[in-house]
């Protein structure tokens, strides 16, 4: 099987493209794709959005409307005997003036439930960031491009292809050289987790490598992640959206963007908590829910943020500027944060069995930043991600984990 990296400002999959048949297209409708919250219809396909749109238009800043448009564990499943997929989409990549350009995003292909290759699209928006602390940007149009997969075997298969987590990505066509028919779910469990960027896959190198898609492989689940860069910050339209999206198990992992943004006092903390958690039994009360606290970050350990770039070496990373001094008043730290959550969680339990917390050192800790520290002071690499998964996917789904029994909730 091979993969190709193209750009076709056209949009036509003919001869001129390898095709020894006609190609079929096949429309990209809501049975095809996973993952997501919403499908936004554009002039030319569907855009997927992992917050519906009531949420939104809710949504104060940039970054988080960035983020939540970066499909992060969005796929297309699908059934065919097709030996040729190419899906042309439109990216819009982010962009930092002044900075290298990022890698394109890379699609992931699994085949009945195994990688089978990569593809990547060239072209494409890009959205300039000229500012890194207000996030202002330019966006300069580009041409869509295709994801191209060859080489695949003939039999009927399951397929699935995972969308760049790191680039928002316009759905514009699928062609094939055999029929497709929506994938069957093969009633496996809906995991609805929500996370900072750590969750939504920053530093990780491609879509099934972010920790929860690993998790969720290794658990036997369907994700649905809402990990959002930077925007992790219990805000209400997120809790509502947990609310009503289906889900068999959830998890929330709470704090490092809090602290990071400065965004709170120990005193509003816990109420938001508290509140998030409320909303999100309020359409789920009885289905697994796992509270996760931050993993080890060095720099926000003791000190309250916010959290800002240095470049003194020559390199992004990130360092803390705030006063340990002030936790007294009631800044914020990681420690103080996994302290607050402990005891809310305890608190909350006695009266919701199903409710659980976990120590997020347990996924990274100690030993794992000795091993594999994090490269810019914040965000896992590619071989910490995949250790945060298998740590996750053994405590949460092992023997004695919040998942491992079965649902007793349901999709309400």
């Amino acid at each position: 099987m091979t993969t190709e990296r193209t750009t076709d400002p056209a949009g036509v999959a003919d001869a001129d493209h390898g095709w020894t048949t006609t190609p079929i297209t096949t429309p990209i409708t809501p049975d095809l794709v996973r993952g997501h919250l919403d499908l936004e219809p554009t002039a030319r396909g569907l855009l997927p959005h992992r917050l519906p749109a009531r949420a939104r238009r809710q949504i104060p800043d940039d970054q988080l409307a960035v983020a939540e448009a970066q499909p992060s564990g969005v796929r297309l499943a699908f059934r065919t005997r097709a030996t040729r997929i190419d899906l042309e989409t439109l990216p819009t990549k982010r962009v930092y003036q002044g900075l290298p350009a990022p890698a394109d995003g890379v699609y992931d292909l699994l085949v009945d439930g195994r990688h089978a290759g990569r593809a990547t699209v060239a072209g494409g928006n890009l959205r300039v960031i000229t500012d890194m602390v207000t996030q202002a940007f330019e966006l300069r149009a580009g041409p869509a491009g295709t994801a191209r997969f060859t080489g695949l075997p003939g039999h009927a298969k399951e397929v699935e292809i995972w969308l760049p987590h790191t680039e928002a990505t316009e759905l514009i066509a699928l062609r094939t050289d055999a029929p497709v028919e929506p994938s069957a779910r093969h009633g496996r469990k809906v995991w609805l987790h929500h996370g900072s960027s750590i969750s939504h896959g920053s530093n990780a190198a491609h879509p099934t490598g972010t920790w929860p898609a690993l998790a969720a492989a290794r658990g036997g689940v369907e994700l649905v992640n809402l990990g959002f860069g930077g925007s992790a910050l219990l805000d209400p339209f997120t809790a509502r959206a947990m609310r009503d999206a289906p889900a068999d198990l959830i998890s929330v992992k709470i704090g490092i963007n809090i602290v990071n943004a400065d965004a709170m006092r120990l005193r509003a903390f816990g109420p938001a908590v508290h509140g998030f958690l409320d909303t999100i039994r309020e359409g789920h009360p009885e289905v697994p829910l796992l509270v996760v606290s931050p993993i080890l970050c060095p720099v926000q350990e003791d000190t309250p943020g916010p959290l800002m770039p240095d470049f003194a070496g020559g390199a992004l990373r990130f360092k803390a500027t705030g006063d340990p001094a002030e936790r007294a008043a009631g800044r914020l730290t990681l420690n103080v944060i996994r302290a607050e959550l402990a005891r809310i969680v305890e608190q909350r339990a006695a009266e919701d069995p199903g409710l659980h917390y976990l120590d997020g050192r347990e996924l990274y800790g100690e030993r794992e930043h000795a091993e594999l520290p994090l490269p810019d002071g914040l965000h896992p690499d590619p071989a910490a991600h995949r250790r945060i998964g298998e740590n996750f996917a053994r405590l949460a789904f092992g023997a004695g984990g919040a998942f491992a029994a079965p649902a007793t909730g349901g999709r309400a």
